[in-house]
């Protein structure tokens, strides 16, 4: 059927009768930029949504020509990064990352965790760029859209590839990443670490097993994450935790838990995000809530709120990670008292790492150095 122009930017989502195992998103909503919305409707025959067998994940080719995407956001503290793979099996249902789905006409929702698009050249890609002239060294940050490591990685190795090229040519490069499948790369890390070339953010959004099944349900379990940042302190490997995100009544209660945590395991720093719910997250977060948590789903909204100017998001520079109000200040004071109990305040970003080193990659039939 033909979108009704009323609906704005963000049409209906489809909506199944309950979420589907293994997957967060409760729906397919059509994407934002397409003429036609898909819904599903009970027509009274045999069989229904619920017994609809399991959505399996697909992987597709991506043909970018190129695989570092630059910014200039003046409150991210990076200024080019590195995604592998477009879409993240983890299936997070707060992930910011979700409405980029819609730019492939695919929804943000189901399609975001179960279509997915690797980019097998983009190691020869970035050694291309690398060997550019007047190419300047600045840290390569890795899981700033999707998970560097998800499941897809074990097998496609396309991460593995990016971090061996960069390690041959001396190139700082930061990680942010929920998956102990960074433990893999330990060798290469630890190395780099040596070096000053490398650091690792882990995200931890709850040390409750079951909530972490509910909200991220393919991604390392929380324990394991524990165990991920205690594996990479003793390797060396500057190692800090994002409480990412905190969702007011579902899991802001855990920041003190998730940092003490964290400081037991090595971790040096520490950092937050509010819960953000841009473009199409909005009504995606909303039927999951009401999904998963029917009895305080309208208080979880209603702090949101509050944290918000009063919409459920504001992207404003500088706001948009932390949130305004008496709720966002009181979150931003728990978490400034707590790392500075723990000794979380030291800067294990980009800004400390070594950008002095780097030799750009010989392109082949190159002569050889004679020094």
């Amino acid at each position: 059927m033909t979108q009704d122009p009323t609906l704005g930017a963000n049409p209906p989502l489809e909506r199944p009768t309950t979420a589907r195992k293994g997957r967060g998103a409760i729906s397919s909503g059509t994407g934002r930029f397409e003429r036609q919305v898909r819904v599903a409707v009970e027509d009274d025959w045999p069989g229904d949504l619920e017994a609809l067998p399991p959505m399996r994940t697909t992987v597709g080719h991506d043909t970018s020509r190129t695989v570092i995407a630059r910014n200039n956001s003046p409150d991210i503290p990076f200024d080019r990064s590195i995604n592998p793979y477009r879409g993240c099996e983890h299936g997070c249902i707060y992930c910011f990352a979700r409405p980029s789905h819609a730019y492939l006409g695919l929804s943000p929702g189901l399609d975001f965790e179960t279509k997915l698009f690797a980019k097998p050249d983009a190691p020869a890609l970035l050694e291309k760029e690398l060997r550019k002239s007047g190419y300047e060294v600045a840290p390569i940050a890795f899981g700033t859209n999707t998970d560097p490591y998800q499941p897809v990685e074990r097998q496609r190795r396309i991460t593995r590839g990016l971090v061996e090229v960069l390690d041959r040519a001396n190139h700082p490069l930061t990680i942010v990443t929920k998956s102990s499948l960074v433990l893999r790369d330990l060798d290469i890390l630890s190395s780099m670490a040596r070096r000053n070339l490398c650091s690792v953010a882990m995200s931890i959004t709850t040390l409750d097993r079951d909530l972490a099944r509910v909200m991220e349900p393919r991604a390392t379990t929380p324990a394991r994450r524990v165990e991920t940042v205690r594996a990479l302190a003793a390797a060396g490997v500057p190692v800090r935790v994002l409480v990412a995100p905190i969702i007011p009544a579902v899991n802001d209660h855990e920041i003190e838990p998730i940092l003490q945590a964290s400081a037991e395991a090595g971790a040096s720093g520490a950092g937050y995000v509010l819960l953000r719910l841009p473009l199409e997250i909005k009504e995606l977060f909303t039927e999951w809530l009401e999904q998963h948590f029917p009895d305080r789903s309208s208080r979880v909204l209603s702090l949101v709120r509050q944290t918000r100017g009063g919409a459920l998001y504001r992207s404003g520079w500088g706001e948009r990670q932390r949130g305004t109000g008496p709720y966002a200040d009181l979150i931003a004071q728990r978490v400034k008292k707590t790392k500075r109990r723990l000794g979380l305040d030291e800067t294990v970003r980009a800004e400390r790492l070594d950008c002095g080193q780097f030799e750009a990659p010989p392109a082949t039939g190159d002569q050889l150095s004679l020094l």
